[in-house]
């Protein structure tokens, strides 16, 4: 017996791709700018930054997504008003009509986007081998160690987002969440997670120079120790204090960018006994010291 078979279409088909970064810029940093026949998305994950396209000039807060259309000229510009940023931008060829949709476009992601767009970078970060932070370096390199079929998994995530956000502008919402209604009790059990876990991410965030046990947090909201373990490991893929470590390098590398403090003042506003502890943490996280840090920053400028 002979089945019919059906081609499955594609209405978003990336060919290419160009170029794959993630930025921490400190206050100052100028990119005079370019323009390519491809494709470019610049997504402000931290902070907020200047950014030209053509002759319009926006500035993008946290959460939006700018595209860059083929052969349309762009710069990047931190001003000393604005908040360091972490961007992460990614180029990549695609002649689809579908792209028309992006042209002329900033977009704010939701929950659902930006976890594709989670996705993503932690896929480029496995396929390719740093640095994902010089502007100029537009050679990717393949890891030899890269997980099974990582770069096929970048091609698809990417795929999804740009479907996702183009179902967005059909729908007329800005995050795809908004328009979903299911009500089955495993949906509404996970966002129940979801919640519980920001609040204790805002709470954790708001007090960045306090100190915490798990003992703590969990009479704070409620929570066994096993079940607040759980709730990180399945939202957060890792344990509660080593979220609150992580939040509290992120703030020093932030301040480390702004430069109104020293090592020792940085140390202090977030907790830490000593400075000693505070450096070796930070080296833990980021792999290189917070001198060392600065001084990568400051060679950016």
């Amino acid at each position: 017996m002979e089945f019919p078979r059906i081609q499955l279409q594609e209405s978003i088909t990336i060919q290419n791709l160009i170029s794959f970064h993630y930025f921490e810029y400190a206050k100052g940093y100028v990119f005079d700018g370019e323009q390519h026949d491809f494709w470019e998305i610049l997504y402000v994950d931290k902070g907020e930054v200047e950014v030209r396209a053509d002759d319009q000039i926006h500035t993008l807060q946290q959460g939006h997504m700018i595209f860059h259309k083929p052969e349309e000229f762009h710069t990047v510009s931190v001003k000393h008003e604005h908040k360091p940023p972490n961007l992460i931008v990614i180029s990549f060829e695609c002649a689809s009509e579908a792209m028309t949709s992006f042209e002329n476009k900033i977009v704010p992601l939701g929950d659902r986007e930006r976890n594709m767009l989670s996705l993503i970078i932690q896929e480029g970060f496995q396929a390719f081998l740093p640095p994902f932070d010089r502007p100029t370096v537009h050679i990717l390199e393949r890891n030899p160690e890269a997980p099974f079929a990582s770069e096929q998994m970048i091609k698809s995530y990417l795929e999804a987002l740009l479907i996702t956000l183009i179902r967005n502008q059909k729908q007329g919402s800005s995050s795809i969440d908004a328009s979903l209604k299911y009500k089955q009790s495993s949906l509404q059990k996970e966002k129940a997670e979801q919640r519980i876990v920001q609040q204790i991410i805002a709470y954790l965030q708001d007090n960045l120079s306090q100190s915490f046990t798990q003992d703590q947090l969990c009479q704070t909201f409620h929570l066994g120790k096993s079940r607040l373990k759980e709730l990180f490991h399945t939202q957060m893929q890792t344990g509660v204090l080593e979220a609150f470590k992580a939040m509290k390098i992120e703030q020093a590398k932030t301040y480390i960018r702004e430069g109104r403090y020293n090592f020792t003042e940085i140390a202090a506003m977030l907790g830490y006994a000593s400075i000693h502890y505070f450096s070796r943490d930070f080296k833990k996280t980021v792999g290189m010291s917070p001198s060392d840090y600065a001084k990568s920053v400051k060679a950016r400028v």
